[in-house]
């Protein structure tokens, strides 16, 4: 009988890993990039003719996607209330490419089904214990250790959940010899209810489908394409905007065929949105794009970073709903005393709270913050490489191939004859075999050197006062610029972050490159959010309805 035995559910999950292209550097798959080499493709499947579909318009592929360990975390707190994050204690960390749920590096291993097995041991064992939580998924007293009704009930509750949609009768017969196992047949278990459904939980923990999103849906007039069905599509939607599992509301909807139709989606979306867990995905997206989920920061300095960029992406996206690119040319900030004192700007009235740079300041937006101006750094210092690196993967959406395999990364540039930073990266820049791509990034990062890597200003190469920073950056192709201001004003006039914003949530949203086809709904989908006040939102809200969001197809077999 299936799930009854956690060794047979762990010998189903060697088959259940993805398998695809893995992205390529700066995860947005644009073609034209510096190098001058076309992405990899990302598995789209071909053009094609279905209900509701534009010409030209792609289905995107769909495989077995295993969650991450940002995703399993998430989905665990949400049913069972378990706060404690065990995905981060037991899995080793995801790769991030820049995202994190990159389904075709994510195939199963023997390593993590035997650490699945050992989180899902200590899960359920805690879950159980927690008297004051398992109400949430235990949703009767039982009468007795016996009692076989209200262990069907907990089944029926937790297998919707877990699972992500209803089990079928026979489905939940396959648990019920657990609570005999647990209650009669085994001198060695503690003879209680709690015991069963301890030992269900951890069936279900691993389970394939409920650490793997699987898709299957059915065949339309269309060879090869795929109508998703409800219970599919609310996991695809809660994923993609909560990062985590359907809340029994989605669940519900999804019960009543709620969500095949673009105005049904559309209703889930307008109420998933704006909450806790939609800000939390949307910061999550943030943090994962412009490399700031890590910096090389102190603890208590890092969370005053964060809060800041959380303050103003909460602000212009929710609270005070604005043109989203106004992330990017702000003219004010939200300080705390301590915050301003790092920045040398003036402290705000009370403590905390906005604060305008002024006119002549070269600041503006989430590219003047601590988290940003931190994240590509080396050496314990700013690099002009990494943040030029930065800007023409995460803002402009180009390719850099990793240098050759003879360069050491890991050494600064040196010129003996050099004592200040600006000359020594000049000088390399100009070495035979290193112009090409170095001349494409390095002089971005020099219009951002006034700045340090918690965002104060300086004049001077560490306090060298032989060795002042002009502050002087270019983009090939689009102009010059001094600092984080006119960068942006620059980028955005160039529609480089416009465009490139799309790939990304996008490349985020599928969990893979993305292929040439997919032009098609990028450039939907930013025709979409200009016209709802290029607010971010209303392109999350048209990729949801898109009639390609309840489609899957099958990946281009090499």
């Amino acid at each position: 009988m299936r799930h009854l035995f956690p060794a047979f559910v762990i010998a189903l999950v060697g088959c259940s890993g993805a398998v695809g292209e893995a992205g390529t550097p700066g995860g947005a798959g644009r073609t034209g990039g510096i190098s001058g080499q076309a992405p990899r493709p990302g598995g789209s499947g071909p053009q094609v003719t279905a209900p509701g579909l534009k010409p030209g318009n792609v289905v995107p592929t769909s495989l077995v996607r295993r969650l991450s360990q940002a995703e399993l975390d998430n989905t665990i707190e949400d049913i069972l209330g378990d706060v404690s994050r065990p995905a981060q204690k037991f899995f080793v960390e995801d790769e991030f490419k820049p995202y994190d749920n990159n389904y075709p590096v994510q195939a199963a291993s023997k390593s993590y089904t035997d650490n699945l097995r050992e989180m899902a041991r200590d899960v359920a064992r805690r879950a159980v214990a927690d008297t004051k939580n398992r109400g949430a998924f235990i949703p009767c007293q039982p009468t007795d250790p016996g009692d076989a009704a209200c262990f069907r009930k907990t089944i029926e509750k937790l297998g919707r959940r877990m699972l992500r949609r209803p089990l079928a009768s026979a489905e939940v017969d396959a648990y019920m010899p657990l609570q005999l196992f647990a209650t009669e047949n085994n001198p060695t278990v503690p003879h209680d209810f709690y015991t069963a459904v301890e030992l269900a939980l951890r069936a279900f923990l691993q389970d394939p489908e409920f650490f793997n999103r699987v898709e299957i849906g059915r065949q339309t007039a269309t060879a090869g394409v795929y109508a998703l069905g409800s219970f599919e599509i609310a996991t695809r939607m809660s994923y993609l905007l909560w990062g985590s599992t359907p809340d029994d509301a989605l669940l519900t909807v999804a019960d009543q065929d709620g969500l095949v139709s673009a105005a049904g989606r559309g209703t889930a979306f307008d109420r998933m949105q704006g909450g806790a867990r939609a800000r939390s995905q949307v910061q999550r997206f943030h943090s994962l794009w412009l490399g700031y989920r890590a910096i090389p920061q102190p603890a208590d300095i890092a969370a005053l970073f964060n809060a800041e960029t959380t303050k103003l992406l909460d602000t212009v996206i929710f609270d005070a709903p604005s043109a989203y690119f106004d992330v990017f040319t702000s003219p004010r900030t939200y300080l705390t005393t301590a915050l301003a004192a790092i920045y040398g700007l003036p402290a705000p009235p009370g403590g905390a709270g906005w604060v305008t740079y002024g006119p002549t300041s070269s600041r503006a937006g989430i590219l003047s913050h601590g988290t940003v101006l931190a994240s590509f750094s080396k050496f314990s210092d700013t690099s002009p490489t990494q943040r030029g690196i930065l800007v023409q993967t995460r803002l402009m959406c180009n390719i850099i191939l990793s240098p050759p395999a003879t360069v050491n990364v890991d050494q600064p540039p040196g010129n003996p004859d050099q004592d200040c930073k600006i000359p020594r990266y000049q000088a390399h820049m100009g070495q035979s075999g290193c112009t090409g791509c170095h001349s494409q990034m390095d002089p971005i990062g020099f219009g951002l050197e006034n700045y340090d890597m918690s965002g104060r200003v300086r004049k001077t190469d560490n306090g060298k006062l032989q060795c002042a920073i002009p502050g002087q950056g270019n983009i090939a192709g689009i102009g010059a610029f001094s600092g984080p201001k006119e960068l942006a004003e620059k980028l955005l006039g160039a529609n480089e972050i416009q465009d490139c914003l799309v790939r990304q949530y996008l490349t985020f949203a599928l969990g893979r490159t993305l292929a040439a086809q997919e032009d098609t709904l990028v450039d939907a989908l930013r025709k979409s959010m200009a016209a709802g006040g290029n607010r971010l939102v209303a392109m999350l809200r048209a990729l949801v309805t898109d009639p390609s969001f309840g489609l899957r197809t099958l990946p281009e077999v090499p």
